[in-house]
């Protein structure tokens, strides 16, 4: 395990200790010797208090994703009403409305304006943006974080000016981006990547008015094959109806009108072009041009009932999952080792221990224990969940620390062993 370098008080390690013995009594030893191994590893290595909040590194890479450092923290929502997990949540929140208020473009950012980036040939880059992907997602975890802490504690001191007027912006950003080739200024070009860039402009490829918002990377920071990541769009449509309830919270009642006519735009545009022959589709230029696939990240169509309002029983949905997880996909793999879902963004034949989580957490009781199984079998001998390893052999993998994938994992296993759990299959 790596040195822990943040504190860890007496009534979160007691805290956690009770979240392992749950796992340990439901789930066995191994389990609950990675869980706890991988919560100490994210609450002690990847988070770093500032003056402006908590920076979270993804893990091997030294930047802060807003979509990552979300996922990261998702199971310390749980022991939110440990004083000290709910300081640090607050942070988190507060960097992360820091970093979109720098520039809500950008997916990943560095901790302050040290002017490290991934390219430094990429356009317009703050000295604290490391990486400026435009991608729905980004956005849409930052105010999903908010309002989950908000429900979890009850307190909503950590929805202050920052993340009001950032809201504001957000929603201001995505009816800009309805009309992106008319109104938008952003370009994305990367000469070294040609899969990093959007066309020889910057704009990405031609799309028509959906009322959907455009994009122009995925989750997995890949670019978009057409500007309308349907599940991108689900996860906006939530988001916006909880910009909705914060208005409502702040008296700012054009704010709420503007954000739920923007969610019904989107979701109207959604059933219109992300839906064919019964399920939802995974990319749409709403010019006739449509893709079927599933990506591990998230938001994915495996995801939704996570990241989304659609529910996990939702015929729609199911028809989805049936697909997603199935030759379908053309990045669902099956092997000696393992079978799942990986993505563009790794080799074929990959499968992602993220997918294998998300697979667990909307599938019933024994499908997410063989997904978990399937995790704690693949690690490659380190101890670690990766981001994708090879489905005959999964010493063969990417990434060889990334925390948001060994959060997702506990997730899951907290999702098992918790009291009262149940198959919602």
């Amino acid at each position: 395990m790596r040195p822990v370098t943040n504190r860890i008080g007496p009534e979160l390690r007691a805290e956690l200790s009770r979240w392992t013995q749950l796992v340990a009594g439901s789930l066995g030893g191994t389990a609950a010797r990675r869980f706890e191994v991988m919560m100490l590893d994210t609450w002690g290595t990847t988070m770093t208090p500032r003056p402006d909040g908590v920076f979270v590194i993804t893990g091997d890479i030294p930047a802060m994703w807003l979509r990552d450092s979300s996922a990261q923290v998702l199971p310390f929502l749980r022991l939110a009403h440990v004083p000290e997990v709910a300081d640090v949540l607050r942070g988190v929140v507060a960097k992360q409305w820091s970093c979109i208020a720098v520039d809500p473009y950008a997916n990943a950012f560095n901790d302050g304006p040290t002017g490290r980036h991934f390219d430094a040939a990429d356009l317009d880059l703050h000295p604290a943006v490391w990486e400026r992907k435009y991608e729905i997602d980004s956005l849409a975890f930052a105010v999903d974080l908010a309002h989950r802490l908000w429900r979890a504690t009850g307190d909503a001191a950590h929805l202050g000016d920052a993340v009001r007027a950032g809201c504001g912006a957000i929603v201001g950003l995505w009816r800009r981006e309805q009309r992106h080739f008319e109104l938008s200024d952003y370009r994305h070009v990367r000469d070294s990547e040609p899969g990093d860039t959007l066309g020889p402009d910057g704009r990405g490829t031609p799309v028509g008015y959906t009322g959907m918002t455009w994009s122009g990377f995925r989750p997995s920071d890949d670019a978009c094959a057409f500007g309308y990541n349907v599940p991108a769009q689900l996860m906006a449509v939530r988001a916006l109806r909880q910009v909705g309830e914060f208005a409502d919270l702040w008296g700012l009642d054009r704010l709420g009108a503007e954000a739920a006519a923007l969610a019904a735009e989107i979701a109207a545009g959604v059933t219109e072009h992300g839906v064919r022959d019964g399920h939802y589709l995974y990319e749409v230029d709403g010019l006739g041009g449509r893709l079927f696939m599933d990506d591990a990240n998230m938001p994915s169509l495996l995801s939704l009932p996570l990241t989304s309002d659609v529910a996990g029983d939702d015929p729609l949905y199911l028809e989805t999952r049936r697909r997603v997880l199935s030759p379908e996909n053309p990045f669902y793999y099956r092997g000696t080792a393992a079978r799942g879902i990986g993505s563009p963004h790794t080799p074929p034949h990959y499968v992602w221990h993220i997918g294998l989580a998300v697979q667990g957490l909307t599938g019933g009781t024994d499908e997410a224990h063989a997904c978990l199984e399937t995790i704690l079998a693949t690690d490659g001998g380190t101890g670690w969940t990766h981001e994708g390893f090879h489905v005959d052999d999964p010493a063969r993998f990417t990434r060889p620390w990334f925390s948001w994938s060994n959060s997702m994992a506990c997730e899951l296993m907290m999702s098992l062993a918790e009291p009262g759990h149940d198959a919602h299959a």
